[in-house]
């Protein structure tokens, strides 16, 4: 696959799992998988930016959304695009509730832990999307 993996969290702001979100994507695109990956910043795609509308629609994107609202997924459909897979941090602190998030502003060793899990879980997903390509 030559074209990178688009990694689109929701802004979340003001919500710890937006937070969460957001750590697991920097984790992707900048550690577990820097080669093949990068993000697209959320707000781009609500304000249309073209260029950021194109690599949706050109890209394997997939999307992070910290709660139901699911901004990510809605703004990348919304510019054209369909996520190649879709993940809630919800779902990862079902799995693991134990992990409780700090603040928003301090994630805290479980936090961090929970992000990692995240982030793990769509390395996993980027490299079947790299082998499908």
């Amino acid at each position: 696959m030559k074209r990178r993996v688009l990694i689109i969290p929701c802004s979340g702001i003001g919500k710890a799992y937006g937070s969460v979100g957001r750590e697991a994507a920097y984790q992707v695109v900048e550690e577990l998988r820097p080669d093949v990956t990068e993000t697209v910043c959320l707000s781009l795609l609500t304000m249309g930016d073209a260029d950021a509308h194109a690599q949706v629609r050109e890209s394997p994107t997939i999307t992070i959304d910290g709660c139901p609202t699911a901004c990510a997924k809605v703004n990348v459909e919304a510019a054209g695009g369909k996520p190649a897979a879709e993940f809630r941090v919800f779902d990862v602190y079902r799995a693991h509730r134990e992990l409780k998030v700090r603040s928003v502003s301090d994630l805290g060793e479980n936090g961090l832990a929970m992000a990692h899990i995240l982030a793990e879980e769509i390395a996993a997903k980027v490299d079947e999307l790299k082998d499908e390509g």
